[in-house]
């Protein structure tokens, strides 16, 4: 797919020795420019194949606005979170007379750049884009604000384009999701996250670690995997219980792996939570279709897309300064259902419940000599 032009306007004022004024006119046909002149701009902008944005332009300039286009790309279409930023972007959208064309990128860079591409021929004042997890270069994002397409980042950022952006607290998210691991007495706390290549990767792994250490517990690489979809969690699951040392717990980077790995644990024969507590992120519908229900952290989709729509509307129409960069987190918020153990257990519940069949009919065996002492103790007494 081709990459987008990044010749502008000005840069063809700037090679040809004219004013940018003297460019639009001579694009435009306008008599006020000379033939000459007209043809030696017209070859210049077609030979570099430039295209203009008049949306974008007439969105600025003109009182008598035309229909508004904000373009939408999206690396998954069937993911309930990425469905849920969707429809928050289509009612913010809505509410300022804006229509929105979207696209997927199916996760690939070059389907994402002729997405791009697509995007800018077809006019549209701005984009709203979640990066695929493959993308490593941006040219065709910093292409985009070259050519003055307002852009805002939103779940994905790339951290290599300045440009506005909104996220949810990606850390403190999985700080309170593995810390409420922990409270409930869970010591092993697998976690099953994306590409570090990614942000959001490298912000929820922190949380993990950090919970960990504030509750005195290291960190074990060998309970770190990369593994973010059901597919690939029903068939790591059963590896990783197989081990000696396996975890008492599984956080996981989104409720579709979590999912996975709930029902690998299930067909183990092992029980949710009393064996194997499992947490995820989203909060999308399947978490509470699933048995047991997820304990999961939400990360209000339809907030950020309302607030992506808002910004990059903001900087259409101008309220935003040319140049100005916007940043908004969405805070986090874990919702605990059936999938791990109740804060409130005891220690010594959660010492029986975690204990394997063998210890657990021993440390029943100790007390009953115990039971049986004091019983006649209390005996003695009394008769005395």
């Amino acid at each position: 797919m081709g990459e987008i032009s990044s010749i502008t306007m000005k840069d063809i004022a700037k090679e040809l020795n004219v004013s940018v004024a003297t460019v639009s006119r001579a694009l435009k046909n306008s008599p006020r420019i000379s033939r000459q002149q007209r043809e030696r701009i017209q070859a210049y902008a077609a030979e570099h194949s430039f295209t203009p944005n008049l949306i974008a332009e007439s969105l600025r300039k003109s009182k008598v606005r035309p229909m508004k286009v904000i373009g939408v790309i999206v690396p998954e279409l069937t993911h309930y979170y990425f469905s849920s930023v969707l429809a928050g972007i289509e009612e913010a959208a809505e509410r300022q007379g804006y229509l929105i064309m979207v696209a997927h990128s199916n996760e690939q860079h070059e389907r994402e750049v002729g997405i791009c591409k697509s995007f800018f021929e077809n006019k549209v004042c701005g984009i709203i884009v979640s990066q695929a997890k493959d993308t490593a270069q941006y040219a065709h994002f910093q292409r985009l604000i070259d050519r003055g397409v307002p852009l805002v980042f939103y779940d994905r950022i790339c951290t290599g384009v300045n440009a506005s952006r909104v996220v949810v607290d990606d850390y403190a998210g999985a700080y309170a999701a593995v810390s409420h691991l922990v409270e409930t007495g869970c010591k092993r706390v697998a976690y099953f996250n994306s590409s570090m290549k990614l942000e959001i990767s490298k912000n929820r792994y922190n949380g993990y670690c950090d919970a960990l250490l504030k509750h005195g517990i290291k960190v074990d690489p060998s309970l770190v995997f990369q593994c973010d979809n059901r597919a690939d969690a029903e068939r790591i699951t059963p590896e990783v219980l197989n081990r000696d040392d396996r975890p008492d717990a599984f956080f996981a980077v989104n409720d579709d792996t979590a999912i996975g790995i709930l029902y690998s644990v299930k067909r183990k024969g092992l029980r949710i939570p009393e064996d194997v507590s499992v947490c995820g992120f989203t909060n999308g519908q399947r978490a509470v279709a699933c048995d047991p229900t997820l304990t999961t952290v939400d990360q209000h989709g339809f907030k950020v897309g309302e607030a992506a729509a808002e910004i990059l509307i903001r900087h259409v129409e101008g309220v935003i300064e040319k140049g100005k960069i916007e940043r908004r987190v969405v805070r986090t918020r874990l919702v605990v259902r059936q999938s791990t153990l109740p804060v409130s257990t005891s220690i010594t519940e959660q010492m029986e419940r975690r204990l394997p069949k063998e210890a657990d009919e021993q440390h029943h065996t100790c007390k009953r000599p115990t039971e049986q002492v004091k019983t006649k103790a209390s005996n003695s007494q009394q008769t005395a």
